[in-house]
């Protein structure tokens, strides 16, 4: 694989991190760190320049909160500046390069595939069900706070020499344990960490059916028991080369009786539905008088699936007709 070298000196010029501003104020303008950036913009923008060259960025402190949906966990929040047009800046530069290494099989935060098409192209196997008999279906263990930095590091000097751009991602990852929820760069860099797990899966194993969604996996194979031995092949895998633990809720199954429930439906070789926890949210919030935005919300997950039985349970025709206006 080819090492990417001269990479920083694009990150940090000007018109870079103008160009980063403007992407990570999209949607924010109204945000008191924006506003506050945007009084004395031009000054920040040299400002974060003279402190990547120089090499004394420091990532801010963080602040820390819960968010409890879907599971309890901690979300990482930085300051705008100059914390988040900094990572705007790399992955102006770095996206392309991550993109070309990651495999078609991952889906989570790449333009172009993310849930929809995650969840179209699993149906599209689901096609062949002589193939596809049996799903084992796994996530990792508390996946971002448990990424190794060391390991990440050595991974990430499989693909870059560029020493410069190497200690801004140090730098950055040595600022929180593990990978921070939250931080922008985060969700690529956890895309990257099992990006070599991927090419190893579908590479060496010859794995066909093979999804994956940020750390929810998803295979088929028509052989219960070859699914058994992989499971056990893949926690092999990620104990030695990723200090990784699959989470003990893994299941092998039948996808005819039990359906694979993965990105927000339940699959199944004939028919999709959507998923129980999202039908009961959408539940709840048509007993409360919706919203326009709402309603659309969750019309845009209903029209994915096959959903006209519980649209007819739960709408109205006079509020499909304000959905439809």
């Amino acid at each position: 694989m080819k090492r990417l070298n001269n990479l920083f000196s694009q990150i940090i010029s000007i018109e870079n991190l103008i160009k980063a501003d403007e992407k990570a104020q999209k949607g924010k303008i109204r945000q008191y760190g924006v506003r506050i950036h945007n009084k004395n913009k031009k000054e920040n923008i040299l400002k974060l320049h003279d402190l990547l060259i120089s090499k004394n960025y420091k990532t801010s402190q963080y602040d820390i909160f819960k968010v409890f949906e879907p599971k309890e966990r901690d979300v990482y929040r930085l300051p705008y500046y100059p914390d988040r047009i900094c990572h705007h800046a790399i992955m102006n530069v770095l996206e392309p390069v991550f993109v070309a290494v990651f495999t078609a099989d991952s889906y989570s935060c790449i333009k172009g595939r993310g849930i929809h098409k995650a969840s179209s192209n699993l149906r599209k196997s689901l096609r062949n069900q002589h193939e596809t008999t049996f799903c084992l279906k796994l996530d990792i263990k508390k996946f971002y706070p448990n990424i190794d930095h060391n390991i990440l590091k050595i991974l990430l000097r499989r693909k870059f020499k560029d020493f410069d751009l190497l200690w801004l991602l140090d730098e950055i990852i040595d600022s929180a344990p593990g990978l921070p929820i939250g931080n922008y760069l985060s969700q690529y860099l956890a895309n990257f960490y099992l990006t070599y797990f991927d090419h190893w899966i579908k590479e060496n194993l010859k794995i066909k059916y093979y999804f994956r969604y940020a750390d929810d996996i998803v295979i088929l194979h028509h052989d219960k028991g070859y699914l058994h031995q992989l499971l056990k092949d893949i926690e092999r895998y990620f104990k030695f080369n990723l200090k990784l633990e699959v989470k003990n809720n893994w299941q092998v199954f039948p996808v005819a009786k039990r359906g694979i429930d993965f990105v927000g439906y339940k699959h199944y070789h004939s028919h999709v539905l959507l998923r129980k926890s999202i039908k009961k949210r959408f539940a709840k919030m048509m007993k409360k008088n919706p919203n326009k935005s709402s309603l659309a919300s969750y019309m845009g997950w209903a029209k994915h699936c096959n959903s006209r039985n519980l649209l007819k349970k739960l709408t109205t025709d006079v509020q499909l007709q304000r959905f439809k206006h």
